[in-house]
């Protein structure tokens, strides 16, 4: 009959889905299967059995230094006739600009063969941020460092330093880097096996900004940029990145930022001021004052303020150095003969680091002032519920 047909016809369309489904449904297990083959190889018994191949994974935390990404400055440049961009260095592995020397540095010295881990000890003067950048790269490689800091610098940043197993040791605030400086030697002199990397003195601090610093913000801004902007700590990222860029255009200009307290490069005398990581005191030696085409005094207290507004406008957590160098860039962003030119601002260290200082001291006291929401719930002989203390 049609009935019976209509029937027979119904479950030879059930039979072919079904075997249709089961079909499919094993290719996809053959797919997947041959896919984990490819991507999840057996884990190596050993590190001698290790793949031979890497792919996009890194040998250890210092090959990922470097390649730090730009991004344009919008709410603080409000009503500035340049664009603003800013180089994200708080986005190193360890949240700073001296990841790069820490690393290069040491590659260099073991490159000459003038340290060994295990063997060396490392010595070295430091407002934080280049020790902590040393500190995690003799973590990864074996060396045991010591460090000497102004006791001015950030509870963070002792914090961090220690965190790495380095060795700290505090100076008289007074006598700023110098200070450091002098208590470095004093230490390498009675240390077996020691040895100075000198930031403020070794080649291969600038060198890596002509090799990475400089090279990514040409190809980030397609050979566009106009202006460099930099605090000047040691001198190496101003010097290596503004030598390679004009190099590439002679045009760039390229400002150097130093505190207004100890405006060292301006002709003014050491002094002290909040803008921890630059204005050290005196004139690196790795410096060339010849590639800067204009130097900006900032005050700590503006510096403060601009950081706060990065954070709050931005979103960019930073520390006061990027405050400094921010300043310094909405400044010239703001000259009418700049309109329409590009302003490349270096950030060079996260926030974070910054809880303990004057930077975060407003936020730090409303926090600790917080009260407790400590309602309590009752209830009254009627059953009645209200809360202790009242709204």
């Amino acid at each position: 009959s049609s009935r019976h047909y209509q029937k027979m016809q119904v479950r030879r369309m059930h039979f072919s889905n079904s075997s249709k489904a089961q079909a499919g449904r094993q290719s996809t297990v053959a797919v997947k299967a041959s896919v984990l083959q490819v991507v999840s190889p057996s884990l190596p018994s050993s590190a001698a059995s290790r793949p031979s191949w890497t792919g996009t994974i890194a040998e250890d935390a210092t090959q990922v230094v470097g390649n730090t990404p730009l991004v344009y400055l919008n709410r603080v440049t409000a009503g500035c006739y340049a664009k603003v961009a800013a180089k994200l260095e708080i986005m190193q592995p360890c949240k700073s600009v001296k990841d790069r020397i820490g690393s290069a540095m040491i590659r260099d010295a073991e490159g000459k063969g003038l340290i060994q881990p295990g063997v060396t000890t490392l010595v070295e003067p430091t407002s934080g941020n280049t020790g902590i950048g040393l500190a995690f790269v003799a973590a990864s490689k074996g060396y045991k460092l010591i460090l000497t800091m102004p006791a001015s610098m950030s509870l963070e940043r002792r914090v961090l330093l220690r965190a790495f197993g380095a060795q700290l040791v505090l100076t008289d605030p007074a006598k700023g880097m110098r200070g450091a400086v002098e208590k470095c030697k004093e230490i390498a002199a009675r240390t077996a096996n020691s040895f100075i990397l000198q930031q403020f003195e070794n080649p291969a601090n600038p060198e890596v900004h002509r090799r990475t610093t400089g090279p990514e913000i040409w190809r980030d801004t397609a050979g566009q940029v106009d202006f460099l902007i930099s605090g000047v700590g040691t001198g190496g990222t101003i010097t290596g990145t503004g030598e390679y860029l004009k190099s590439m255009n002679p045009a760039v200009q390229v400002v150097a930022v130093e505190p207004a307290e100890s405006a060292i490069l301006s002709g003014g005398k050491p002094g002290a001021h909040k803008i921890q990581g630059i204005g050290a005191g005196f004139v690196p030696d790795v410096l060339n004052v010849k590639v800067c085409d204009e130097i900006i005094k900032i005050s700590s207290d503006f510096s403060i303020e601009m950081a706060k507004r990065l954070a709050l406008e931005e979103g960019l957590l930073c520390g006061i150095s990027s405050g400094a160098a921010t300043a310094a860039a909405v400044k010239i962003a703001q000259r009418p003969e700049n309109k329409g030119k590009l302003v490349v601002v270096i950030l060079p260290s996260f926030g974070e680091r910054y809880l303990q200082s004057a930077l975060f001291q407003s936020v730090r006291e409303e926090c600790e002032s917080m009260g407790i929401d400590g309602r309590i719930k009752h209830r009254d002989w009627a059953g009645r519920e209200f809360y202790v203390p009242k709204l």
